[in-house]
C-alpha cells in the first residue's frame, strides 16, 4: 500500500518549479518580510502621530492631610480634576508632519516593491542561466559520447596495426578534458539551485518551459526605487517645513473642571465645591539666538543633498533603460548569428567527419570540427536564453511589475 502511494505522488515530487512558481517563493521569504514589517510600522506610527493631534482628555484626583489648616489648606479633602487640551494652531507643523509621514509610507512601499523587482529579476537570471548550462551540459554529454564512439573504433583498428597508439590517445585525452569541462559546467549548475535556495528558503528543481513576454517601453515609466527616492525628497521637504514652523506661535485650547471635597475643622475656612476654567493659550517664541533658524537650515541642506541624489539616481535609471534596449537588440542579433554558426558548424563537421572516418584527414581536424560543433549548439542556447534575460531587464528597468511578464 505505501509503495503504491509513493509510486502516486512520485511525479509530484520530481517535478520542479518553473519561473513564476519560483518567483511566487522568493517573495515570500524573510526579507521581503522585514520590508513588508517597516512598512507597517510607519503605518502606526502615523497612525500614533494622528491621535496625539487629538483633543487630550485627563483626570487626576488627590488626598491631602494636613497638621496645620490654612483658608487654603483644608485639614484634609479630595481634590479631583478633570481637563481637555487641543491644539488650535500650531504654525503649520501638524499638516507638515502627516505630509511628511504619508511620503514615508509611499517610499516604503515603493521600496518593497522595489525588492521584489529586484529578487524577481535575480530569480529569472539565474532561472534562464541554469537552463542555458543545462543545454551546454547536454552538448557536453553529446560530445563525449561521440568522442567515445571514435576512441572505441580507433581501438579496434589498433588492435589490427590498422592505426597508431598516439592517435587513440589523442582521442582519450580530450575524453578526459571534456570530463574536466562537464564537472565545471556541473558545479556552475549547483550553484544556482543553492543561490535559489537560499533565495526562496526551500530546496528546489528546475523545469523548462517559461518565458519573459515581450514588452514595449514607454516614456513615463520609472522603477520602484526611483519612486521610493522621489516620495524620500517630499518627506525631507516636508521635515524642513516642520522645523520652519518654529517661526509661528502656537496656540491651544484647555477646559479644566475641579471638583473640591474638602474637610475643614474651621467653618470659616469653607471654600468653594467645584470650579470650571476655559482658557485660550499663546505660545510665541521671539528669540532662540538662532536655534529655529539652523534647525530649518540644517533639514533644508539635507532636502537638497537627497534632491540632488534623487535626479543623479533618475538619470542613472535612465540611461541603465536605454542600455537595456541596446543589448537586447544585441542579444536578438547573437540568437540570428548563433543559428547561422552551428548550421555551419554542423555541415562542415558532417563532411569532416566522414572524411577523417575514411582516413582521410588526421583527427586534430576531426577534434577541432567537433568542438566548433557542439560549441555552436551550446552558444545558440545560451543566447536564447540570454534574450529572455535582457527582455526580463527591460521590464525591471522600465519599473514594471517583472512577474506579471512571466509565462
Amino acid at each position: 500500500m505505501k509503495k503504491s502511494i509513493l509510486a502516486m505522488f512520485l511525479p509530484l515530487i520530481l517535478l520542479g518549479q518553473n519561473l513564476d512558481e519560483l518567483v511566487e517563493l522568493s517573495l515570500k521569504n524573510q526579507l521581503i518580510n522585514s520590508y513588508e514589517y517597516d512598512t507597517d510600522s510607519i503605518k502606526k506610527e502615523y497612525e500614533s502621530v494622528k491621535s496625539s493631534y487629538y483633543p487630550k482628555l485627563d483626570v487626576s484626583a488627590t488626598y491631602s492631610n494636613t497638621n496645620k489648616e490654612t483658608p487654603s489648606v483644608p485639614n484634609d479633602g479630595i481634590r479631583s480634576s478633570a481637563s481637555i487640551n487641543f491644539v488650535l494652531y500650531d504654525g503649520n507643523k501638524r499638516s507638515n508632519t502627516f505630509s511628511k509621514y504619508r511620503s514615508n509610507i509611499k517610499s516604503s512601499q515603493e521600496s518593497l516593491n522595489s525588492s521584489k523587482n529586484q529578487i524577481a529579476l535575480d530569480v529569472s537570471s539565474y532561472y534562464f542561466n541554469y537552463l542555458a548550462l543545462l543545454a551546454q551540459k547536454e552538448a557536453k554529454l553529446k560530445q563525449i559520447d561521440q568522442l567515445k564512439a571514435q576512441e572505441e573504433r580507433l581501438s579496434k583498428f589498433l588492435a589490427v596495426g590498422s592505426t597508431t597508439k598516439d592517435e587513440v590517445e589523442k582521442i582519450i585525452s580530450r575524453v578526459e578534458s571534456e570530463k574536466v569541462n562537464l564537472h565545471s559546467i556541473e558545479l556552475d549548475l549547483q550553484t544556482i539551485l543553492f543561490n535559489l535556495e537560499y533565495i526562496t528558503g526551500k530546496k528546489i528543481s528546475i523545469s523548462e518551459g517559461s518565458k519573459i513576454k515581450d514588452y514595449q517601453v514607454t516614456q513615463d515609466s520609472q522603477r520602484a526605487d526611483i519612486k521610493a527616492l522621489e516620495y524620500d525628497v517630499k518627506a525631507q521637504f516636508d521635515n524642513a517645513k516642520v522645523e520652519k514652523s518654529g517661526y509661528l506661535p502656537t496656540i491651544t485650547l484647555d477646559n479644566t473642571y475641579t471638583d473640591y471635597d474638602y474637610n475643614y475643622d474651621n467653618s470659616a475656612y469653607e471654600s468653594i465645591e467645584d470650579q470650571n476654567i476655559f482658557s485660550v493659550n499663546m505660545k510665541w517664541n521671539l528669540f532662540s539666538f538662532g536655534e529655529t533658524k539652523n534647525r530649518y537650515e540644517a533639514q533644508y541642506k539635507k532636502y537638497l543633498s537627497l534632491k540632488s541624489r534623487y535626479e543623479y539616481e533618475r538619470n542613472r535609471a535612465n540611461t541603465d533603460l536605454q542600455l537595456a534596449q541596446r543589448a537586447f537588440s544585441i542579444a536578438k542579433l547573437k540568437v540570428k548569428s548563433a543559428n547561422a554558426s552551428l548550421k555551419a558548424a554542423t555541415s562542415a563537421y558532417e563532411v569532416i567527419k566522414s572524411k577523417y572516418e575514411n582516413g582521410l584527414i588526421e583527427n586534430v581536424a576531426y577534434l577541432e570540427a567537433l568542438s566548433e560543433k557542439y560549441d555552436a549548439m551550446s552558444l545558440l542556447e545560451f543566447a536564447k536564453y540570454d534574450l529572455e534575460i535582457k527582455k526580463a531587464n527591460i521590464i525591471y528597468h522600465s519599473g514594471e511589475n517583472l512577474k506579471d511578464y512571466i509565462r
